[in-house]
């Protein structure tokens, strides 16, 4: 994140763009590719312009509450200020934004372990890809309490390099591939036939957490020139840049790489495709593209969640210890994230972990849609826009556990097992805070 920058020195758009792409374009597009192409083959890209429009409908309650609170505390904030009576809906939303992020830090280490080795022989080994993601996740760590300057201006480098190297090898993909445009659009046809506008839903859905990230540019708010002009351009901006990126790279996929090697080597198939093309250079601009776009969205989450959890704590809702800072670095917040994320990573699969995600980010939007309707006039939000954002995050919700029902019921038993846990959790916390009250 471009937090190393001091309260009198602004970020501008270009930066806050940097901001909002470095936690979008982490794991999110390469590990959703494989899944996806699985699912409903050459309507990948479909799926994922879907799940943009998703995201740009979320986004819209996020930019609405953020002009209008101004709080860098982002979802949390607005919601315990959007209903100061119930302390129960701000301890639940605090608990669930910030597993969220654990989950969202599991899947972008996992995807950064799976391309880092996909070029060795033990790249299927299961444990040594997990032992590798929870370095992965030490190491950010490490660097986040050491040094709060991070990485600063290299933060904008990397997300620019990544996005840069990604529109690189879609661009080669798309002119060499072994399909040319008519037998693409030809192959979208027959995929229509065979799947279901339900499955493009779901996949769609399931996409969603390749588009959390925007939100980060509000936890920026003290630190930007021009909230009011600002603030809505980065975020739209940056997710039509990530959805074009997305779908430039899914269609780049589709045109190179036979949908039976995208399925097979669903956790790293760009690289596994880029091969078959361009040989070793070609692998190796894709783990460099990879192993970049994580980087950079790994360090970004564990900036941006420890502090989170560091003002929740400091709230009551969360042990009191992970308030504490050092040198103005929570520590402690820093600790228990990289250790819960390393525990979601030893106990889940990739699907878990994706699945997981998408359903919090889903629920946590409808959340600020819901607290966007209710302030609806103060923050000057059209009702039309609100409600669409309300049913298509309650619709998207809803058919990733239908999917979870009726494909893998034992891993959906597990995730309601998780909000069941999270729910009581927050619970317990906000009937303490009133005690002590």
């Amino acid at each position: 994140m471009s937090h190393h920058r001091k309260r009198n020195k602004s970020l501008g758009l270009t930066e806050l763009i940097a901001i909002a792409l470095g936690g979008m374009v982490g794991g999110g597009i390469f590990t959703i590719l494989g899944i996806s192409v699985a699912m409903i083959g050459n309507l990948t890209p479909v799926a994922i312009l879907i799940g943009g429009l998703i995201a740009f409908l979320a986004a819209y309650s996020y930019v609405q509450l953020g002009l209008f609170y101004k709080d860098e505390g982002a979802t949390y904030s607005f919601y315990k200020r959007t209903y100061p009576n119930s302390r129960f809906s701000a301890s639940v939303i605090g608990w669930f934004i910030i597993f969220g992020y654990i989950s969202t830090l599991a899947l972008y280490a996992y995807t950064f372990s799976s391309y880092a080795i996909s070029n060795m022989s033990f790249s299927n080994i299961i444990w040594i890809k997990k032992t590798m993601a929870v370095v992965i996740i030490g190491v950010f760590s490490l660097i986040n309490i050491w040094s709060v300057n991070g990485v600063g201006k290299t933060e904008d480098i990397m997300v620019y390099t990544k996005i840069i190297v990604l529109l690189v090898i879609s661009i080669i993909l798309i002119k060499h591939g072994t399909i040319n445009t008519d037998t693409f659009i030809q192959n979208i046809k027959e995929d229509l036939k065979s799947s279901s506008l339900f499955a493009v839903l779901i996949v769609s859905s399931l996409t969603f957490v390749a588009y959390e990230g925007f939100q980060l540019v509000i936890h920026a708010m003290d630190e930007m020139e021009n909230p009011a002009k600002n603030i809505p351009r980065a975020i739209y901006s940056s997710i039509i840049i990530a959805t074009t990126l997305y779908f430039i790279i899914s269609t780049g996929a589709l045109f190179a790489i036979p949908i039976q090697d995208i399925i097979e080597n669903k956790e790293y198939a760009l690289a596994a495709g880029a091969n078959n093309i361009l040989g070793k250079t070609g692998t190796n601009l894709v783990i460099l593209g990879a192993i970049l776009a994580t980087s950079s969205a790994i360090s970004g989450t564990v900036f941006g969640s420890s502090r989170l959890l560091s003002v929740i704590a400091k709230d009551g809702y969360f042990p009191l210890w992970l308030s504490q800072r050092k040198d103005n670095i929570p520590k402690n917040a820093i600790i228990l994230i990289a250790c819960l994320s390393s525990i979601l990573i030893i106990i889940g699969g990739l699907e878990l972990i994706l699945e997981f995600g998408s359903i919090t980010f889903l629920l946590v939007s409808l959340l600020m849609a819901i607290a966007n309707y209710k302030m609806r006039e103060l923050t000057n939000s059209s009702k039309l826009t609100t409600i669409l954002a309300i049913i298509g995050l309650s619709i998207g919700g809803i058919l990733i556990l239908y999917y979870e029902f009726t494909n893998e019921w034992t891993q959906m038993l597990f995730i309601i097992f998780l909000y069941a846990l999270l729910t009581v959790c927050a619970w317990w916390y906000s009937f303490r805070r009133k005690i002590k009250i």
